[in-house]
């Protein structure tokens, strides 16, 4: 059986993780990883080293009371965890997954990542987190981070779960991609779904000839495929075609040099993702 592992906190974004894990989950006959992480920020309070000012029997006094304080955000973290984690797990089985269980962590959620992910087949995030700026539309600090460490796909949600029936392919002809064309053409998630393919650059027959050879992978797996070339920014022209087109999830390469790349991981990653209001599935 396939296997999923959807990192939740307390935000808006955590709802959505489960209902694209759900999709996910009762469309192949996965089973869920509900994942929350308590952060070394919330078990700690210790301020600057104090040393300097304080006497000794109230430099004691104030450490003795940190502690006590320490353990007390501790225990407090361990209880909110369970219930995120309790109330996800019984949201994936409301929704019909056969199996999900719920795991509490401590630490750091790429060492997560990097330690929970050897028998995954998918890591699902929210798109933002507890922390995010929604005033400034302000990306989750750990998603990038995620992104570069995982060696697995990563299916990064939007603030809301829209059912999926059209799926838009970011094509720069990277074998990044190609690993996601594969994956479209021979996995189970896809089958039954709308695709349309997006080269971001001239239409040169070398370009076109890319493209078109890409999407006849997906046609003999019997997808119906719409492929379009256009010339400008990528995050406008693939934000511009998700509009037109109804698209509902986004697939692209993780990696690489080239434009369309570039811009999921590298210094205009939010821009990219904020651009596209739609969930990203992407690909190393």
């Amino acid at each position: 059986m396939a296997k999923l592992i959807a990192f939740i906190d307390g935000s808006t974004y955590a709802q959505s993780v489960l209902d694209h894990a759900a999709w996910v989950a009762t469309t192949i006959g996965a089973s869920v990883e509900v994942v929350h992480i308590i952060g070394r920020r919330d078990l700690s309070s210790t301020p600057a080293d104090l040393s300097g000012s304080l006497e000794l029997g109230a430099r004691t006094s104030l450490l003795n009371e940190l502690a006590e304080h320490d353990a007390q955000r501790a225990k407090l973290a361990q209880q909110r965890g369970r219930l995120v984690v309790d109330a996800g797990v019984n949201r994936l089985v409301e929704a019909g997954v056969q199996s999900a269980i719920g795991k509490l962590r401590n630490g750091d959620v790429v060492e997560s990542v990097q330690e929970l992910e050897k028998d995954a087949d998918l890591i699902l995030i929210g798109k933002r987190g507890e922390a995010a700026d929604f005033a400034k539309l302000h990306l989750g600090s750990n998603l990038e981070r995620v992104v570069r460490t995982s060696t697995k796909p990563v299916l990064v949600a939007s603030r809301a779960f829209q059912p999926v029936k059209r799926f838009l392919v970011a094509f720069d002809g990277g074998p990044s991609v190609m690993k996601a064309i594969n994956h479209i053409a021979t996995g189970k998630l896809f089958p039954g779904l709308e695709g349309h393919m997006v080269t971001v650059g001239r239409d040169t027959p070398e370009n076109r000839g890319k493209l078109e050879t890409a999407a006849n992978v997906l046609r003999s797996a019997g997808y119906t495929i719409h492929t379009h070339i256009e010339e400008g920014e990528p995050e406008k022209i693939i934000a511009s075609h998700a509009e037109a087109d109804h698209i509902d999830l986004l697939v692209m390469g993780a990696y690489g040099h080239s434009r369309i790349r570039s811009f999921i991981i590298g210094s205009t990653t939010a821009e990219m993702v904020r651009s596209v209001k739609r969930p990203v599935m992407l690909f190393r």
